[in-house]
């Protein structure tokens, strides 16, 4: 039997956060659910059988923490519910909902939008080392760099070191027009996304003049100990196993490093190893490393990136 129920929310602002850019949020809700959801000011009209209802109710109820405050909720907020639902675990979604890691410069609040990003999040805070591999869109690099980030604001580490290959220019740089942050700019500039957010731009570049923050190629990490830092190698799956060694035995003491990769957007020449495949073979065993694996269900960016990974995976097998 079919019904038609009013969800009321208290105010405009909330249900904005609820129904999302172009009501995407009511139509994920729909497509999870079965039921109907149509938004008129502040009322929510949903219709289907009493399950549907329901399951609807609860989904909304269990993400009140974030649309009674105004803030957004998103596709992904959604489908985390919906599994913590299935599973049981209530609990856990309120915690990752309570969880958060920093605000930005507009007062937007960063915390983990899935049970594995909370679980990456948990490794970084407990291990000195921690690998995260996943695909594209997964907050890998994003994550890691907002912890780092806070952790530096709130002076638990000296500096902030962030380094990736530049696979690109075949790590010679030299052959770059520029000096050393020219050259090296276009190779680390997802690295400073995360910065934006959180440190005014003006005030970077006196940071990175003072080595506070330190932005470089891996080439640059040779023969040096990183300690009292927290350092960042993005991109991992294009360094080699003798560079991925170098740089893992750089790790020095009152130190955290976070190793982040995609190893299926190897641009290693054909027949090279990727050093981040070695590593995960080698150090596996190790207790005190932590490995994290993100899958696209964790994807956090435009929800056809989603798409787009689950279309290459099919397409690929």
């Amino acid at each position: 039997m079919v019904e038609t129920i009013t969800f009321s929310l208290p105010n405009p602002e909330s249900a904005i956060a609820l129904s999302g850019n172009q009501e995407d949020n009511l139509k994920t809700l729909a497509h999870q659910t079965g039921a109907k959801l149509v938004m008129r000011g502040q009322d929510l009209l949903i219709t289907g059988t009493k399950n549907q209802v329901d399951l609807v109710k609860r989904l909304i109820e269990s993400l009140a923490d974030t649309w009674s405050k105004g803030q957004a909720v998103s596709s992904v907020d959604i489908l985390t519910a919906r599994h913590a639902l299935d599973t049981h675990q209530e609990g856990e979604l309120q915690t990752i909902q309570q969880d958060v890691l920093g605000r930005t410069r507009r007062g937007e609040a960063i915390r983990a939008k899935t049970f594995r990003q909370r679980q990456y999040i948990q490794a970084i805070r407990s291990h000195d080392l921690t690998f995260c591999i996943g695909p594209a869109g997964t907050g890998k690099t994003y994550l890691a760099a907002v912890m780092a980030i806070q952790a530096l604001l709130s002076n638990q580490y000296e500096r902030l070191i962030l380094t990736r290959p530049a696979v690109e220019a075949g790590e010679r740089l030299g052959f770059l027009p520029g000096d050393l942050q020219q050259k090296i700019d276009p190779y680390l500039r997802p690295l400073y996304d995360a910065l934006y957010e959180f440190v005014e731009p003006e005030k970077i570049g006196g940071l990175m003049e003072r080595g506070i923050i330190e932005v470089a190629p891996i080439a640059y990490m040779r023969g040096r100990t990183l300690n009292n830092a927290f350092v960042i190698i993005d991109e991992a799956q294009n360094t080699t196993p003798a560079q991925m060694k170098m740089l893992l035995t750089r790790l020095g003491f009152k130190s955290k490093m976070v190793v982040t990769g995609d190893l299926t957007q190897t641009d290693l020449p054909m027949h090279q190893e990727s050093g981040l495949a070695m590593a995960q073979k080698i150090l596996k065993p190790i207790e005190s490393i932590a490995f994290c694996n993100l899958s696209k269900g964790d994807v956090v960016r435009h929800s056809l990136v989603q798409k787009i990974v689950e279309a290459y995976e099919r397409y690929e097998t």
